[in-house]
């Protein structure tokens, strides 16, 4: 089993958070599993490192290539 971890900038860490809690189908659709999300301590939470786990690596980066085209909020 192999680990993606994803960096990312949000606008708003409020906003962005449930949206990203309802694409749970969705992630393991892309063999992408037990997501862990930090963001820093202090206030600025628009930086963010998501962790998964992965059992076929090729699979989740191409899911998540199509999911970079897509209209979700930032």
């Amino acid at each position: 089993m192999g680990m993606m971890i994803i960096r990312h900038k949000v606008r708003d860490y409020g906003q962005w958070r449930p949206i990203f809690d309802e694409h749970l189908e969705m992630q393991r659709a892309a063999g992408l599993f037990n997501p862990r999300v930090y963001h820093s301590a202090d206030s600025n939470k628009s930086e963010i490192v998501v962790v998964f786990d992965t059992e076929d690596t090729k699979k989740a980066k191409e899911a998540l290539a199509v999911l970079k085209t897509d209209k979700l909020p930032h």
